[in-house]
């Protein structure tokens, strides 16, 4: 079989090396740009644990398509693999808004962007995200939205993305498992405090259905009713 692993490790805290290597393997692998994005941001060392891993990549652009999204927006691009990945499963008019306020991270991945041809299909907005969600008034007018930015912001973030995503529409959160530390009761930093009640906020939401799935480091998937 040929090898297709990408990272060092797997952000999946419940699975070793060679089960993460496997999985990926039998999904949709990177393919040649893909896995030129996740060596260059690699290349930055310690921070590029916050990367969306493969087997999100391959699910990003499978839920874009499976939705038929033709509007979506990320709160969080890094150095835009998450972003690829929802742009790929748009069609050639589609439209996907990234929210960050890094010019350096976000500078890794546009090359990536035009050499797998979406570049058109994606508005980069370099400003604090909350802001840029609040300037956007076309309620109801995206199909999905995925979040993995800073965590103490993911409640305000998600109030505002109910607004923006019709009905039927998905929100996607990733870390939402956050390495197991969400039911370690000796854990109580702010990211982890956060984690916890947006965890327990969006579960008992009235205005989505929602499912929390063991996929990397957690991701939850909220359908809004």
């Amino acid at each position: 079989m040929t090898r297709v692993l990408v990272v060092a490790e797997p952000k999946s805290f419940f699975l070793g090396a060679d089960v993460h290597e496997y999985l990926v393997a039998h999904g949709t692998p990177p393919d040649p740009v893909a896995r030129a994005l996740i060596e260059a941001t690699a290349g930055l060392g310690a921070v590029s644990g916050m990367q969306v891993a493969p087997e999100q990549g391959a699910f990003l652009t499978v839920v874009t398509r499976l939705v038929g999204a033709r509007r979506a927006i990320e709160v969080g691009t890094f150095t835009g693999f998450s972003a690829l990945s929802i742009a790929r499963g748009l069609p050639a008019d589609g439209l996907l808004i990234c929210c960050d306020v890094s010019e350096e991270w976000t500078s890794v991945g546009k090359p990536y962007w035009l050499d797998a041809g979406v570049a058109d299909r994606i508005d980069l907005r370099i400003a604090p995200a909350i802001e840029t969600l609040r300037a956007i008034h076309d309620d109801a007018s995206f199909d999905l939205a995925f979040i993995d930015a800073d965590k103490p912001s993911y409640a305000a973030y998600y109030e505002e993305l109910v607004r923006l995503v019709r009905p039927n529409g998905l929100i996607l959160v990733d870390n939402v498992l956050w390495g197991g530390a969400v039911v370690q009761p000796d854990v109580s930093d702010p990211n982890t405090e956060a984690i916890r009640a947006f965890n327990d906020m969006v579960a008992a939401d009235p205005r989505v259905d929602a499912v929390m799935l063991p996929l990397s480091d957690g991701v939850t998937m909220l359908r809004k009713r």
